[in-house]
């Protein structure tokens, strides 16, 4: 089994109870067994700001599945939660499910990036990964609780 951190964060359509039915769909996930998730934080949006704030966690799974499985069963959970995939970098959505780390391995792939590409510079990745995984080393041999030091708040705020 490998440990894996996923990233989740919604702006739209009731973000809490969107986050809320993915943790579900994450419970759910076959050859698969969910760890433990953070708190829900509110964040800015990146990108264009005339958007709703974004909540967002990171969960953990331990999964025998690949990679590449896991990242088809992340989009299916995506789109039936009403994802609607546009060219728009960093618009509103329903519900955004990214691979932040799939155990030690180092991914780079036309479909996956891992660790992700954004992972040591956003707010709401680095805190609440902090939260679940307080000694967690990336594969690349960078402690979190470095990473964080450099990461600043950003208005990022516990909401649950």
């Amino acid at each position: 089994m490998t440990k894996v951190y996923i990233g989740l964060g919604a702006n739209l359509n009731e973000p809490i109870a969107q986050l809320e039915r993915a943790i579900d769909a994450l419970k759910s996930l076959s050859d698969s067994h969910f760890v433990g998730c953070s708190r829900f934080y509110g964040s800015r949006p990146m990108g264009p700001q005339d958007q709703p704030d974004y909540v967002n966690a990171v969960a953990c799974i331990e999964t025998s599945l690949t990679a590449e499985t896991l990242l088809d069963a992340l989009q299916k959970i995506e789109l039936e939660q009403g994802r609607i995939r546009k060219n728009e970098r960093w618009g509103p959505r329903t519900l955004d499910l990214d691979i932040l780390l799939f155990g030690e391995l180092q991914i780079n792939t036309e479909r996956l990036t891992v660790p992700h590409y954004g992972l040591c510079q956003r707010e709401f990745v680095v805190y609440p990964l902090l939260e679940i995984a307080p000694h967690l080393e990336l594969p690349s041999g960078d402690k979190l609780t470095d990473i964080c030091k450099q990461v600043p708040l950003n208005g990022l705020t516990p909401i649950q």
